[in-house]
């Protein structure tokens, strides 16, 4: 396992600047920040970011894409997250869909998604966990019969984020039986609008809605919306998994949050205040180095999925022990309702917070994954 040092270049500095000035003028004054990832699904800021080509860098310019390192994403993604700007549009499908659909997906498949979603037109959910599977995704029951022109899927996926808003999901199936779990998995391609495809939302203990249930009763899927080829799942969800567990939202969920404290409570604060802050600070630091790492590595070509794990292992810990030093800090009653913006993403981190370690693999699985890598 590892986690080679790297700094930014100056051409990336200069793009983090681009991004900063960017933010300054389309946010406007009173904006109220989202938690990283609990920023709003706005659909018009996500095409003011693709029009600059900051939706889809990563994609080549032949598909529409930027044709930009994983590194000037990185970049990109660290601002937005920073400042809380509303993303959730066309995060997944950025994020994971189109490196997913570059490495797996048909020609076809690749024409016609990723010009939409390097336009921050086309957004996309995930279809991995099921109720009774937790983060066994090996264990799926969601299961996909063939029948003429296609196939019809039967079964339930659930925390599903955005599937009310956005427009496909990829989801993870069984294709036909195994003795080895791993094989006669699959992933397809589905409409959140097909027949026979009903959305329930799971809400947060706040009242907000981002979770779903999605459940499927004899949803047709066409043959062309299969990804890739048909018993490759497994080996597709585990490449894949790198790229959601290794990005700066394993680690900024709660940089706002951070940053808030600081600017209101700041001047305030006593010599064991200011240390435990200092602490969390430079803890952030050398988690977003490891998190910088694994992105370099992706850009020279590397499958750095044991690094990955790591990282959203340690970031996610290290999220939920920010909401509680700040907590303990603040010394104070929680009043989601008064003036500042601390107050009110500390009441949105104490009851969302619990959360932060479940997406994208539990501290369990992830854990695991890590100590085979150590253990070679």
């Amino acid at each position: 396992m590892i986690f080679a040092p790297t700094v930014l270049t100056p051409e990336e500095e200069r793009l983090r600047l681009e991004v900063r000035e960017f933010l300054a003028a389309e946010l406007p004054p009173d904006f109220r920040p989202g938690l990283g990832l609990g920023g709003r699904h706005d659909p018009e800021f996500s095409r003011k970011l693709a029009a600059r080509g900051w939706v889809g860098m990563s994609i080549p310019t032949e598909y529409g894409g930027g044709g930009r390192t994983p590194v000037e994403r990185f970049v990109v993604v660290e601002e937005l997250l920073a400042a809380g700007a509303p993303i959730l549009a066309h995060w997944v499908a950025e994020r994971q869909t189109a490196p997913t659909l570059l490495a797996f997906g048909t020609e076809e498949q690749r024409r016609w998604f990723l010009p939409r979603i390097a336009a921050g037109e086309c957004w996309f959910s995930l279809g991995m966990s099921e109720p009774d599977a937790g983060s066994d995704l090996a264990s799926v029951r969601t299961a996909a019969t063939k029948v003429d022109g296609g196939w019809v899927l039967n079964g339930t996926k659930i925390w599903t984020s955005g599937a009310h808003l956005n427009h496909f999901f990829v989801v993870l199936c069984r294709t036909s039986p195994a003795e080895d779990r791993h094989h006669g998995l699959s992933r397809l391609i589905v409409d959140l609008h097909a027949d026979g495809l009903k959305v329930s939302p799971i809400h947060y203990l706040d009242g907000s809605h981002h979770f779903n249930e999605v459940v499927f009763e004899n949803v047709f899927v066409p043959d062309d919306r299969v990804l890739g080829d048909v018993g490759a799942g497994w080996h597709q969800v585990t490449s894949e998994l790198a790229y959601e567990r290794s990005g700066p939202d394993r680690y900024l969920s709660v940089f706002g949050l951070l940053t808030h404290f600081v600017r209101e409570f700041g001047g305030s604060l006593d010599d064991a205040q200011r240390a435990a802050v200092g602490r969390a600070s430079a803890k952030l630091w050398a988690i977003r180095q490891l998190s910088l790492a694994v992105a370099r590595s992706l850009e020279r070509g590397g499958a750095p999925a044991m690094e990955a794990a790591l990282v959203k292992d340690i970031g996610t810990v290290y999220e939920q022990e920010v909401v509680e030093v700040l907590r303990h800090v603040a010394g104070q009653e929680i009043d989601p309702g008064g003036p500042g913006v601390f107050e009110r993403l500390l009441a949105e981190a104490v009851q969302t917070g619990p959360a932060f370690t479940l997406r994208g693999g539990t501290t369990e699985v992830l854990r695991s994954i890590a100590a085979k890598g150590l253990a070679r």
